[in-house]
């Protein structure tokens, strides 16, 4: 059978795009664990260029790979709802720092969204781009909500999320360091707060403690952006 009626008789079921994306995520791991976990090369960068060359190898359209693979972001609705678990696992720790958080959250959030769309903006990237990078720090479930309430690409917040998790997992740690910031509670929040699920994973490799404080950032800026964000970008639009 030719190459490409193989590829057309395999891709005409949803099976080969799905068994594709679970071979990467698997082979992913197995290489980051050989790797003996580097925290620059995440198993789920990993995975995103092995799929990539996969398809680009094989010649498999992106379009459809994505088609065939979408019944997969079912599971994004309850790992939203799953979201809950971490804030109500972290009650304790909410009330006793409510107030830092009060503080904190709101500022840094903001500045996550606003250094990205700023620096997008003065090298003239269109609005398009603008609205898919905005949600960058935000876990992909909100994120993907909040992007097509603005007008964004789920496919180009996809790859933001992944530059942005894996920046965030490996200069969190050096920032750490340089500022001699010891605490584990705070750089799990701030892995979570602005790497979202890569930089929790990234926490929860330091300590229990950490990984704890990262889910409750990542939580917490989830449900911050999702209210203020849209909101923010209709005015800004508005006023435009």
């Amino acid at each position: 059978m030719p190459a490409n009626a193989l590829l057309s008789t395999l891709s005409a079921t949803p099976l080969f795009a799905v068994g594709l994306t679970l071979a990467a995520f698997l082979l992913g791991n197995l290489l980051f664990k050989r790797l003996k976990k580097p925290t620059w090369l995440p198993a789920i960068l990993i995975a995103a260029l092995l799929l990539a060359a996969t398809l680009a190898v094989i010649g498999l359209p992106y379009d459809t790979y994505r088609q065939d693979a979408s019944w997969l972001t079912i599971l994004l609705g309850p790992a939203t709802v799953a979201l809950g678990m971490p804030l109500y696992q972290q009650l304790p720790h909410i009330r006793a720092l409510w107030q830092p958080l009060t503080i904190c959250l709101p500022i840094a959030a903001t500045l996550a969204a606003c250094y990205a769309l700023l620096i997008a903006w003065v090298l003239g990237s269109s609005p398009l781009i603008l609205a898919s990078i905005a949600a960058k720090s935000v876990t992909a479930p909100i994120a993907i909500g909040i992007t097509e309430q603005i007008g964004g690409s789920a496919a180009l917040l996809l790859g933001a999320l992944l530059i942005t998790g894996v920046a965030t997992a490996a200069f969190v740690g050096l920032a750490a360091r340089f500022l001699k910031i010891e605490d584990e509670r705070i750089i799990g929040f701030a892995l979570g707060l602005n790497g979202h699920a890569i930089g929790t994973v990234r926490a929860f490799e330091i300590s229990p403690t950490a990984g704890a404080f990262a889910s409750l950032g990542m939580s917490l800026t989830g449900i911050f952006t999702a209210l203020i964000l849209p909101l923010a970008w209709r005015l800004i639009g508005a006023g435009g």
